[in-house]
Formats: structure tokens, C-alpha cells, sequence
């Protein structure tokens, strides 16, 4: 693990030089990768897993667009491809890749499958950095950790597939069985991230909120709106 010192913060960073694919095989070997979720983030990041060699499935409301996209691009229903429920209970790492109101709504009937071991995995830190709100309360005798690609599912499959990989962040937010930070690296190497930079889920969820959701989908469109207006004024 590198240290890059980016504007006076020294941050710790992971190369796929230092933790290569057949690391990564490695460490997936024994482990069923569950990915709950066909909508933003599933489709990349179970397809570059699968293309790379790790056992993984696909869980999906049935009778739904998502579904019927999780078909098109090669899973196998009652093999690879299976209602939420079922597909949670065949994995041993689950990636709770359901929207956040999602993953609210769903938790009760997950965290029933959440055995001692598993590892319960996040691209996003909200329910975890807010669970007195979404009640996601993980048992203590699983690992809880996250892989935060910088960029969009298309970014992330896209990417994979020119060659060049995706920025992400990782973080452990729990660690039973001595081995999160391993599986954790293994995952994000495995889905095609280029560098790895470690952060915490609420450093995660804030710097989204504010950067995506606050600055690039807020302040950002307001600013071009209020200067197409100002525009309008100048030459009317």
C-alpha cells in the first residue's frame, strides 16, 4: 500500500500492481459473490467479476426491467440469476448494490441470510452511516466493508472494457474474520478498479452527498441555468 500525498494529505493507495488479478482470484476462490441489484451499479460490476474469472450471481426482482436486462446480458435463471431472497441466501459475499430506499425496504428479509463469515458488501455508505434511520444494523460476526467505484456503471463497465479501469474507494467498516481488508481489495481489483484509495463509509457518504449529489447535480446545473437566463437578459 502506497502512500500519494495529494494537497498536503497523505493517502493511502492500492495498485493493481501491488494486488494483481490472480491475487484477487486467489482470495475469491471459495466465495460466491451475490449481487443484489441490476439497476446502476450491478450490471459492471458483476459482469467485469464474472469476466474475470470469480463465481458470481445475480439477484433481481422478477418481472422487471432490470430483470429482463440481467437476461439479455447472460444470466441464467436458477443458475446464475435469482429473485433477491433466494440469491441472498447462495452467497457468501452479498453486494447490497439496491438503491438506498431499496436496501431499507429490503433489509428485514437480508439480514436473515447474513451467517456468521459472510462478508456484506456496499458501494455506498449511506445506510450504513445513517442506520438509525434505514435500520441496517449488520450482525457483529460478519464482515461489513464497501468498494465505491468514481463513476457511474456505465463508467465502470465501459472502462473495463477499453483497458484502463475505474478510481475507487474502499473502506472496512467491520472486520470478524481477520480477512475484510483482503476480500475487500480482492473485490475492487476484481470489478476493475485501477487504484484504491481508503476511506471510511462516512467520509463516503459525505464527500457524495456534497461533491455528486450537492455541487455536480445542484450547484452546478443552477450556476449554467442562471447564466443561460442572465444571458437571455443581456440580449433581449
Amino acid at each position: 500500500m502506497a502512500l500519494i500525498n495529494f494537497g498536503g494529505r497523505d493517502e493511502k493507495v492500492v495498485t493493481r500492481e501491488e494486488f494483481p488479478l490472480s491475487r484477487a482470484q486467489a482470495a475469491l476462490r471459495e466465495e460466491t459473490v451475490v449481487v443484489l441489484g441490476y439497476g446502476v451499479q450491478g450490471p459492471g460490476q458483476s459482469l467485469n467479476m464474472r469476466d474475470n474469472g470469480i463465481r458470481v450471481i445475480v439477484g433481481q426482482r422478477e418481472r422487471t426491467s432490470s430483470w429482463d436486462k440481467a437476461l439479455k446480458d447472460g444470466w441464467v435463471p436458477g443458475v446464475t440469476l435469482f429473485p433477491l431472497e433466494e440469491a441472498s441466501a447462495r452467497g457468501t459475499v452479498i453486494e447490497y448494490l439496491l438503491s438506498d430506499a431499496g436496501q431499507k425496504e429490503f433489509w428485514p428479509k437480508l439480514k436473515f441470510h447474513l451467517t456468521e463469515g459472510k462478508t456484506l458488501f456496499f458501494s455506498h455508505g449511506f445506510s450504513i452511516t445513517y442506520q438509525h434511520l434505514t435500520g441496517v444494523v449488520p450482525p457483529k460476526n460478519i464482515d461489513v466493508v464497501m468498494v465505491a467505484p468514481k463513476g457511474s456503471g456505465l463508467s465502470v463497465r465501459r472502462n473495463f472494457l477499453e483497458g484502463s479501469g475505474i478510481n475507487s474507494s474502499f473502506a472496512i467498516f467491520q472486520d470478524y474474520t481477520g480477512r475484510a481488508e483482503e476480500k475487500t481489495l480482492a473485490l475492487g481489483v476484481a470489478m476493475g478498479s485501477g487504484y484504491l484509495f481508503e476511506t471510511t463509509f462516512k467520509n463516503e457518504v459525505h464527500s457524495d452527498l456534497v461533491g455528486e449529489r450537492g455541487v455536480l447535480m445542484g450547484a452546478i446545473a443552477g450556476i449554467m441555468e442562471a447564466q443561460i437566463q442572465r444571458t437571455k437578459k443581456t440580449w433581449s
